[in-house]
């Protein structure tokens, strides 16, 4: 395997999330909650830190509550393999702050050049995947390559006006690049199948400096990698893609972007079947992130009326089931679930308490939200839509109200 420390990370953490909202008003996306215990973001740090190498986060949203979110992964990636650096938007070679993902490395080229790494690794910080960088590095460097693209094969069917698709000649040198084409070219490899980017990038370092710093001087650039860099020096340079490699070990490859409450709600879900597509308890692969001090979970009363009791759901540290039952559901952190209650097939997220004689049914329930005696959500949608956010497919979203003061989420 090649020699990581050779390699710099840049992780792209700031998206805005805009069709995650009401989850994303007071947290970027990679911050949000998931699996109840991580956050989105942690999934791409454990990557970094299960394949060696360093990274340092780049992001443009100044919510600290987003910020000390990726700082927990950052603190548990230290010691296990990586050494993990926040960053946050620098605005030193710009007035203004980020434009596009290739403009958010750019704001941060003092820091590439100050590594003196060969490789540079771009990374999103809002997909849900396993993946070994070092393979795709190895590939990178085994082909001569000057730029390489992570792709996934998907049904050109399900790609048209959904994926960025790369087109490749039988070496997997790419030949072309179109953003959300409505008839995507098919792989060489594939016929029924395109190669549709994932978001991850390794350039040559003393390409990449170069490269961004032509790109910041273009007005007509949208100064993203894929709609700009990419489709610029393909035929300047040697781009090849690399095929995906899941470490997820399963039948079907695992690559999720939750950008929609649906994607994000069906992927948690998933979570707690018996055999989950996206495996959390794989120990050659392990998911870390920042571990809240609190006691073990606690499940008291056992009256045939009043049973504290949770099925097919995972429960985190410091909640508390006092007489209510929680079934294909994830409670996060510091979560009460009082006498009486029924919560299915939901979402619970940290510091949440629930009160007497509640029912809960598809639906998400944001941090530090308490909830009177004889809540009922989920069981009338048109009474749902008058009080919270409701998706079109039925998922009820419950945020707090705004607050122009931050709750601490490390207690």
């Amino acid at each position: 395997m090649p020699d990581m420390r050779d390699v710099i990370g840049v992780l792209l953490a700031g998206g805005q999330g805009e069709r995650l909202w009401p989850l994303t008003r007071d947290r970027a996306k990679p911050a949000v909650p998931f699996g109840a215990l991580y956050r989105i973001i942690d999934i791409t740090l454990s990557n970094c830190v299960n394949s060696g190498f360093i990274a340092f986060l780049s992001s443009r949203n100044t919510k600290r509550s987003a910020l000390r979110a990726r700082a927990r992964g950052l603190v548990a990636a230290d010691g296990a393999g990586g050494i993990h650096r926040g960053a946050a938007a620098q605005m030193r070679v710009s007035q203004q702050w980020y434009q596009g993902t290739a403009d958010a490395v750019y704001q941060n080229i003092y820091s590439l050049g100050s590594e003196r790494s060969k490789y540079t690794f771009i990374l999103s910080g809002d997909h849900i995947y396993k993946m070994d960088y070092a393979k795709m590095l190895q590939r990178h460097i085994d082909s001569g390559a000057e730029v390489s693209v992570a792709t996934i094969e998907v049904p050109a069917a399900e790609a048209a006006r959904q994926f960025g698709v790369i087109e490749t000649d039988k070496d997997w040198r790419i030949v072309g690049f179109e953003e959300k084409p409505a008839a995507p070219k098919t792989s060489p490899h594939k016929a029924t199948h395109c190669n549709a980017s994932m978001g991850v990038y390794i350039f040559n370092t003393q390409l990449l400096i170069p490269t961004l710093m032509a790109d910041s001087e273009d007005p007509k650039s949208a100064h993203d990698f894929g709609k700009d860099i990419i489709p610029r020096i393909i035929s300047k340079h040697r781009v090849f893609a690399y095929n995906f490699v899941d470490e997820n070990s399963k039948e079907s490859l695992y690559w999720r972007d939750v950008g929609t409450i649906d994607a994000y709600y069906e992927a948690n879900i998933d979570l707690v079947s018996v055999s989950p597509v996206f495996n959390l308890y794989d120990k050659a692969w392990p998911l870390r992130t920042w571990q809240h001090q609190y006691p073990p979970a606690k499940f008291v009363f056992a009256d045939a009326d009043r049973m504290g009791i949770a099925l097919d759901s995972i429960v985190a540290h410091g909640s508390i089931l006092s007489g209510g039952r929680v079934q294909n559901s994830l409670l996060g952190y510091d979560v009460r679930v009082n006498s009486y209650c029924e919560i299915t097939a939901s979402l619970i997220y940290n510091h949440v308490n629930i009160g007497r004689h509640s029912r809960i049914c598809r639906a998400i329930i944001d941090r530090h939200v308490s909830l009177p005696e004889h809540t009922e959500i989920g069981y009338d949608l048109e009474a749902d839509k008058r009080r919270f956010h409701v998706t079109p497919s039925g998922i009820v979203v419950v945020v707090r109200q705004e607050s122009l003061i931050e709750e601490p989420e490390a207690q």
